[in-house]
């Protein structure tokens, strides 16, 4: 039997790797894997876990979402010379007041998240297209969904991906080609320690107003038990990609947690976003202004 072609990007930790590993280890061998990262110095951590898979389930490219060569010469090393399911995994985090994110930071962000998938979809669509058959899956997040302070910049990029993928699934669908939307809670992976964030401690706060400096200490503290709380396991967000990878037809979303779902609710209950900012603000900020009342 033909096995099904998957290229992912990003693969040398967290979501990528675990699904690249998934895939590669499946005991029927439905699939050929090419797992993609930018630094290839980065794979012997996949090297480890798939030691013992079948030599012909999985192959390591290296490929750099933002360099339109890296992503020509990545296809062309692909020697079915068709991709069945494209996973748009590799993405960045910002984190900080707005005040305090250089151009640079900025812009680093759009490329990957934004640009960085245009242009991995640009290069693998036209073969979907030819052949009337694909899917395209990109890890996104509940921060595509709702603003959330503090993450203005990754927000924007994420909500761009989000515009993006809606308008090409109304189109798509004439050529029997998928988009899915992984929407992404928590999960414990390394990006919360990868993330570009600003220190709570360090110089860039220090032009800041206090309240604001206030606030993102709060938010800080907020995150951290976030994630101890509500993290998803790796695995458990993994099972919804594999769903979608073998689905005939996967929906446009699908949500690994409901944990998020009454503040994304809010959005459509109350379009003009003033519950849906006072909802947030007191998820956010409530127990620490609580703790700032007993004080």
């Amino acid at each position: 039997m033909e096995k099904t072609v998957v290229l992912i990007t990003g693969c040398s930790s967290g979501i990528g790797l675990g699904l690249a590993v998934r895939l590669a280890s499946d005991a029927s061998r439905r699939f050929k894997v090419y797992a993609t990262m930018r630094n290839l110095a980065k794979k012997e951590r996949l090297l480890e876990c798939v030691r013992g898979c079948h030599a012909s389930t999985l192959e390591i490219l290296q490929l750099d979402v933002t360099d339109p060569l890296s992503l020509a010469a990545a296809a062309q090393q692909v020697q079915e010379q068709r991709v069945d399911v494209l996973v748009c995994n590799a993405g960045v985090g910002l984190m900080g007041p707005l005040e305090t994110c250089s151009y640079q930071a900025m812009k680093t962000i759009f490329d990957v998240n934004v640009f960085g998938t245009i242009g991995t979809i640009q290069a693998f669509l036209p073969g979907m297209k030819r052949r009337k058959a694909g899917k395209i899956i990109i890890s996104s997040s509940v921060g595509a969904l709702q603003g959330i302070p503090f993450n203005a910049v990754y927000c924007a990029s994420k909500f761009a991906v989000e515009g993006l993928c809606e308008s090409l699934a109304v189109i798509l669908q004439q050529f029997n080609v998928h988009v899915t939307l992984i929407e992404c809670g928590p999960v414990n992976t390394s990006f919360l320690a990868n993330l570009q964030r600003t220190d709570a401690e360090g110089s860039a706060l220090q032009g800041l107003d206090p309240q604001t400096r206030a606030l993102y200490s709060q938010y800080l503290q907020h995150c951290q038990s976030l994630f101890r709380d509500v993290a998803q396991d790796t695995e458990e967000v993994l099972q919804v990609f594999l769903e979608a990878i073998c689905a005939p037809c996967p929906p446009l979303r699908s949500f690994t947690t409901q944990f998020f779902m009454p503040l994304t609710r809010l959005k459509l209950t109350s379009p003009d976003g003033s519950e849906y900012v006072r909802a947030m603000h007191k998820f956010v900020f409530s127990a620490g202004e609580a703790q700032g009342d007993r004080a």
